[in-house]
Parts: C-alpha cells; structure tokens; sequence
C-alpha cells in the first residue's frame, strides 16, 4: 500500500504536470532569463512576483498627499476613521479601485503614494469618489 500511496503521489504532482510545467518554464525563462532570477531569494521572488499580501495600512496613511485638502480637514479625519474601520479584505479593494490592483508592487511599499484631491464640483453631495488609478489620485469630495 505505500509504494502504491507514493507512486500515486508521484504521478499527480510530478508526472502529471510535468509537459504542463515544461512548457510553461520554457515560455517563462525566454521573457525572464534564469540568471537574472538568480540574485532572489525565495520569498524575495515571491514578493516582487505577486507583490505585498500584507499591508501596513498607517504606512500608507503616513505617505499620502493631499491636494487642495489638509491632512486635518473633517473630510480627511472622516475618511480615514472610516478607512480603518474597515475589514482587511475591503481595504484591499479600496487599493484596487485607486490601483487597478488588490496588491502593492513588492518593490514600492514603504515608498507606495497616492493623493486624495477635492475635486472642486458645485454640490460634492451628488458625486462619489472617484479615482484615477494611473496617477494613483483619489477623488474625493467634501
């Protein structure tokens, strides 16, 4: 029974998906030539492949800038109350709807900036925010 457990287990993770793999490794090393992989460690890899899972969501607070608000102003305050209050999994989402991704390039984290902006409209009580995710700006009316 345990040659038959193991050359079962051998068959579906190894051979299995052994020309699968091949030939994805194979389309892979001709974009991204192995020795150029070679200065990562593992999880550094890891990191600049999916980019951060985790966030250090008063870092991101700390580095935001604001245009035509102050970083006191009652929207600002308000914003960010609610913004902490926040389960994990949503405040991910409010990095994809600024971003166009739920994750944060590995490389750019501690250096990761967007800026809330007043988008100057007559009556901010009909519109939403709204974001330009190119320039990471978050349009956020009073």
């Amino acid at each position: 029974r345990m040659e038959f457990v193991d050359l079962y287990v051998n068959y579906v993770f190894n051979e299995s998906i052994r020309k699968p793999f091949e030939d994805f490794m194979k389309g892979f090393l001709r974009g991204c030539p192995a020795r150029k992989w070679m200065m990562f460690l593992p999880v550094e890899l890891q990191i600049v492949l999916q980019g951060h899972t985790t966030c250090d969501w008063n870092l991101l607070q700390k580095n935001v800038k604001y245009s035509q608000y102050e970083r006191l102003d009652q929207t600002i305050r308000n914003f960010w109350t609610v913004f902490h209050k926040l389960p994990e999994e949503k405040k991910k989402m409010f990095i994809a709807f600024l971003t166009g991704s739920d994750r944060i390039p590995g490389y750019v984290w501690e250096h990761f900036t967007f800026t809330i902006a007043d988008p100057n409209v007559e009556n901010p009580d009909e519109f939403y925010p709204s974001a330009n995710t190119c320039h990471h700006i978050l349009f956020l009316p009073r």
